[in-house]
């Protein structure tokens, strides 16, 4: 019974997708700016749920079945939803990613070959306790033109209900199809859906490297997702003392329980001591747990009056997305990007230099989907970007990687407009191929 209604559900979802691959950008844009005033509107009802929600996780932390940095993220309030409602506005102001000509190629006279750009279909996303994330995905995907089936949290399960029937409701209002987005709530409903290779076109699954792990090992249906995010950020022996400080403290400490925060500080072995003290002592003023090194510990902790425990093996490769940070101290830039590329999950990595030399080599060779010059690793993030939002991070080597935006929601198709010629007219001896470039635009036909 479970598999009959899913493949109602999916169905669904396909004729909204192929409804919504021809709807008009202005209309798209108004049903996310209603939207947003919507959001405001039902501000009270929203937390609400999300009040009840925050009871029942109460209890799950207390019982360890759920992290002090999950339960963290599912709460909301009146300026997290105005956050919300903003970044749905900031996805209506974007340019329509679908029609985009990416290609024009003349094969010959009469014979014109254009890419353009066009939604992926029907996808499955499935997520982490953050209900701003649901719509964040769901802006998203109706700006893009694709149909999206939602997999939220079960701890975080009113308030994703609640955002879910109020995006239905305004799809409804603003003549576009409803099962646009739609809320599935058990892992049975994921289990099933990631075998539906013919209802489904891609799944994004956003949280720990054990869910993506698991969803890729067992769906039947393409898979765009990230590993933990093990971020490092590198303190050179030529770096800034007052950047590597800023650099640092706001990567481990702004927002710890995110998959972009620090997680390991490298520090290069010449640089100053002063300036590492002053950075661990910051660190521990923020309530930081450090786990150092030897060398480390041996270098730069001697007459520091705060507490240290020992890193172990493990810890290199630990996410933690809470207050705690491993600290390891390498002789040179060699082994501080042979570190990242092994020890990381290839998410973002920064380093702090004056060298620039040095950031130049780290900027090529190191292999994340993000690698950053005296900046923050917190920066890894669609909104910050200028994506409006994200669907999420992606470390797959796939059409899209890193914070995926509007443009990871998109593939494209190839449009021939031709005059009767067959491909059996080409070839040795026969007519030759000019494959002339076009201007990036379709042709006007005459209707």
């Amino acid at each position: 019974m479970l598999t009959e209604t899913l493949l109602e559900q999916t169905k669904s979802a396909r004729q909204a997708a192929q409804s919504l691959a021809t709807t008009p950008t202005e209309q798209k844009d108004t049903l996310l700016q209603k939207l947003a005033q919507a959001i405001r509107q039902r501000q009270a009802t929203i937390l609400e749920e999300n009040q009840k929600d925050m009871v029942v996780a109460q209890q799950m932390v207390r019982k360890g079945e759920l992290s002090e940095s999950a339960y963290r993220r599912m709460l909301l309030s009146p300026s997290k939803i105005e956050q919300i409602a903003t970044s749905v506005e900031a996805v209506a102001k974007l340019d329509d990613p679908v029609g985009q000509v990416e290609l024009g190629t003349r094969l010959d006279e009469g014979l014109d070959l254009y890419r353009v750009s066009t939604p992926i279909g029907v996808i499955l996303v499935i997520f982490e306790s953050r209900p701003d994330a649901l719509v964040q995905i769901s802006s998203l995907s109706l700006k893009s033109g694709n149909a999206v089936i939602l997999k939220g949290g079960r701890e975080v399960q009113r308030t994703n209900a609640a955002l879910t029937a109020i995006i239905r409701e305004t799809s409804t209002s603003s003549d576009l199809p409803v099962d646009a987005v739609n809320l599935v709530e058990t892992r049975e409903e994921v289990a099933q859906l990631v075998q539906m290779s013919e209802q489904l076109d891609l799944i994004i699954p956003r949280g720990s490297n054990a869910l993506v792990q698991h969803i890729q090992k067992h769906a039947q249906v393409p898979v765009l997702g990230h590993a933990d995010g093990i971020c490092h950020v590198f303190v050179d022996a030529d770096a800034n003392p007052e950047k590597a400080l800023n650099v640092v403290v706001d990567a481990k400490t702004d927002y710890p329980a995110v998959c972009n925060a620090v997680e390991t500080l490298l520090l290069h072995q010449d640089h100053p001591a002063d300036s590492v003290q002053n950075i661990l002592e910051s660190l521990h003023a923020a309530g930081v747990e450090l786990r150092v090194c030897e060398a480390t510990r041996a270098e730069f902790c001697n007459g520091l009056e705060i507490p240290f425990n020992d890193a172990a093996d493990e810890d290199w490769v630990t996410e933690y997305t809470d207050l705690i940070l491993s600290v390891k101290t390498v002789p040179n830039l060699e082994t501080a990007i042979q570190h990242i590329n092994s020890c990381g999950s290839h998410h973002t990595d920064a380093i702090v230099t004056e060298h620039t030399g040095h950031a130049q080599e780290f900027l090529h060779r190191v292999d994340s989907a993000g690698v950053f010059w005296n900046a923050s690793t917190r920066f890894a993030d669609g909104f910050r970007y200028g994506f409006g939002a994200e669907v999420g991070v992606s470390t797959c080597r796939t059409h899209a990687r890193g914070p995926v935006g509007l443009e990871g929601l998109v593939i494209h198709k190839y449009l021939l407009y031709g005059s009767g010629q067959g491909a059996g007219d080409y070839g040795v001896g026969k007519k030759e191929f000019r494959h002339e470039p076009l201007p990036h635009t379709l042709p006007e036909l005459d209707l």
